[in-house]
């Protein structure tokens, strides 16, 4: 064997070797051999999970919208079926995983379920970022029985991790009662899934069971995207197709699909039969699929101006760019491009087989990965801002962001390629441009870094956006100041907190007075009374006496009454009427229907004239809303919820679920009977 060949590390089985012309030292602590990347990454880690942690626990609370949630597990724990009022098939709630987590561990702990979520929320949160940046860690072999990109002295330290934790949006969501803890830990986890799978042989045919069962269970973790968030089905769905396209047999491929589809496809057969819906009905009710690009352009500014976070994201994209530019720098790249399975020495015509492989083989790989993550965010921001955004300061955006940053989770700063080794040119001289490089490149990534360190210990202490707990012309408002300013509660958390906010704990009195006789309840100008519209003696037939509370905000509402008190709102999110009215072209985001109350009136049977009925309720708008809900594809809607749910009534719904989810109805009465052509009926009160 040649002198040149002496020495010369073998590669390990199914990966690149090094250079053959460069010698590594290995970093020596007290006489022992350490890996100062996985080291750095490790601690990185436990710090950046204990700040985000502490800062979470430092603004912890329960939002109104996340107490609504709450309403549907209490109702599964009666038994009453995933409902937000019994007997009415309503899935008020966004997230379907969400709401299931919260019934089990109420169910096991048997703790107050605000609580119950409180915890959920904050484990999942910090999970989540500590689970992100290993998969980013992985990237660079950490964790494999192998060197990083670079053998010498090299450190895995945050930015991405760093940028997402300083913004106080982040560490306001990462309680609240609201899923986006869960949405970030889903994403670390399918994360480190698909970086460990692009690392593996790509020979199907060398995989043996762990292999075989870690990618089913990657499929599995994909395919729960649309029981997490709608939206969210984009994201798990090019995940799939990413693996699914990759070398595997058909047999593969074939229980591939069938592990990531039993559960969501399972559960679309039950929410169609169930609730007659294609969509949960908070989708209906928010038109998810409607656009406001002005609205959603305000929000996106309103989320970046108050942290000046373009500069961290320009910060990610050069560390990116770098890294990629000097790990190609560091290694020898003919070591690791792929086989060209296109190209033949005799240029012999190259079948749509083997150019087919060739790019199947190359859709396993930590690049087409990376490229993946990239599209996701991009194309999540991109909906978001089409929809409008939403009225929580930067919470629909938060998500996308952690997509963003999850391939710059970490980023490596080392010592160039000429500390430590050596690289033998043809003629024994050193080489300097590789140093040259290496050098340049450890200054700037250090640069970035201690600029977004600087960025991160700035921004933490930023109060939020300005005049947060105000609703200005963009309908938008810092949520939890917005409440903590109105309850005078630093840390609201359960139900009772809430009942400081205007006109809740008058209605728990006005309930409580008239629990016996049945009525609607709707909201008084006078925060500390409501209007009751009581049901005529006797109620209508099949009327029951039932209390019906008629507000905007449903979670505090819905959780400071019953299960035997009805709750609906002019929205729509657990009130299928005004979930299927139009949506008004300038009403505040997130708040863009607005049914009005005589329609409740009318629906509820309660008494429809004066002096009964409250002044700014019209008797003949009532009495049009009666004609109006005997429009057939109404009364329809109205049965596919609250009929008793029997196998022919699931078999209906079935069939119209697709009808119902586009079924759209005017919100003025007097249109409504137009569009359906049925009479006006004579006014109450003639003149």
């Amino acid at each position: 064997m040649p002198s040149a060949e002496k020495g010369r590390p073998s590669a390990e089985k199914g990966r690149p070797s090094a250079d053959p012309g460069v010698r590594t030292a290995q970093p020596r602590v007290f006489g022992r051999t350490i890996n100062p990347a996985t080291i750095s990454l490790w601690i990185s880690a436990v710090v950046v999970g204990v700040i985000f942690g502490y800062g979470a626990w430092q603004r912890r609370w329960i939002a109104d919208d996340g107490l609504i949630v709450l309403r549907t597990v209490r109702n599964l724990l009666a038994g009453n079926g995933p409902v937000f009022n019994k007997g009415e098939r309503v899935e008020a709630n966004t997230s379907t995983l969400w709401t299931y987590l919260i019934w089990f561990w109420s169910w096991v702990t048997d703790a107050q379920t605000e609580y119950v979520v409180l915890w959920i929320a904050l484990v999942l949160s910090i999970a989540a970022v500590p689970l992100a940046m290993y998969g980013t860690g992985r990237l660079y072999r950490i964790g494999r029985g192998q060197g990083p990109m670079n053998p010498g002295w090299m450190l895995l330290l945050p930015l991405g991790a760093l940028v997402y934790i300083a913004l106080p949006p982040a560490r306001d969501f990462a309680t609240s009662g609201l899923e986006t803890s869960l949405c970030i830990c889903w994403a670390a986890l399918l994360w480190c899934q698909l970086i460990a799978w692009s690392q593996r042989s790509p020979d199907p045919a060398a995989w043996g069971r762990k292999q075989v069962a870690t990618t089913l269970l990657l499929g599995f973790t994909a395919g729960l995207s649309p029981l997490i968030r709608p939206e969210l089905t984009l994201v798990g769905g090019l995940a799939l197709l990413l693996v699914f396209c990759s070398p595997m047999s058909w047999k593969m491929r074939i229980a591939f699909a069938g592990v990531a589809a039993v559960l969501p496809v399972g559960y679309q057969i039950f929410r169609m039969g169930y609730y007659a819906l294609l969509v949960p009905n908070t989708a209906v009710a928010k038109d998810a699929s409607g656009s406001k690009f002005d609205q959603g352009l305000t929000y996106l500014g309103n989320m970046f101006s108050p942290y000046f976070l373009i500069l961290p994201l320009v910060i990610a994209v050069i560390a990116a760019g770098l890294t990629w530019y000097l790990r190609r720098s560091a290694v020898d790249t003919s070591a690791e491009r792929p086989v060209d399975l296109v190209k033949h020495e005799d240029d012999a015509p190259v079948s749509w087989r083997t150019r087919a492989g060739s790019i199947s083989r190359r859709l396993q790989s930590p690049a087409a990965v990376v490229t993946l993550i990239f599209v996701c965010g991009f194309l999540e921001s991109f909906y978001w801002v089409r929809q409008g955004g939403d009225f929580m300061h930067a919470r629909v955006l938060l998500v996308p962001l952690f997509l963003l940053m999850l391939p710059v989770m970490v980023i490596p700063v080392a010592l160039p390629a000429g500390f430590g080794l050596r690289r033998s040119d043809t003629d024994g001289s050193r080489s300097v441009r590789p140093q040259v490089v290496g050098w340049a490149g450890t200054v700037v990534m250090a640069g970035l870094w201690i600029t977004t360190v600087v960025w991160a210990i700035s921004t933490s202490h930023v109060a939020g956006m300005k005049n947060g707990t105000e609703i200005g012309r963009g309908g938008i408002v810092d949520e939890r100041r917005y409440y903590i300013q109105n309850i005078g509660v630093e840390h609201p958390i359960t139900a009772e907190d809430y009942l400081s906010y205007p006109r809740i704990r008058a209605m728990v009195a006005s309930i409580n007075k008239h629990q016996d006789t049945g009525g609607v309840l709707l909201p008084s100008p006078n925060y500390d009374e409501w209007y009751f519209d009581p049901l005529p003696v006797p109620p209508p037939p099949g009327v029951d006496k039932q209390i019906t509370v008629f507000y905007l905000n449903l979670g505090m509402t819905s959780m400071n009454a019953s299960l035997d008190v009805r709750v609906i709102d002019q929205m729509g999110l657990a009130y299928p009427i005004a979930a299927h009215s139009d949506r008004l072209p300038d009403g505040r985001i997130g708040h863009d229907k607005d049914l009005d109350a005589e329609w409740v009136v009318a629906e509820s049977g309660a008494y429809p004239r004066y002096p009964v009925l409250p002044p700014f309720v019209s008797a003949d708008g009532v009495r049009q809303a009666q004609v109006a809900l005997t429009c057939k594809p109404t009364e329809d809607l109205i049965a596919s919820y609250s009929a008793p749910w029997t196998f022919a009534r699931f078999k209906h719904n079935l069939r119209q679920a697709a009808g119902f989810t586009s079924y759209r109805i005017n919100r003025v009465p007097e249109y409504e009977l137009e569009r359906c052509k049925l009479p006006i009926p004579a006014p109450v009160y003639p003149n």
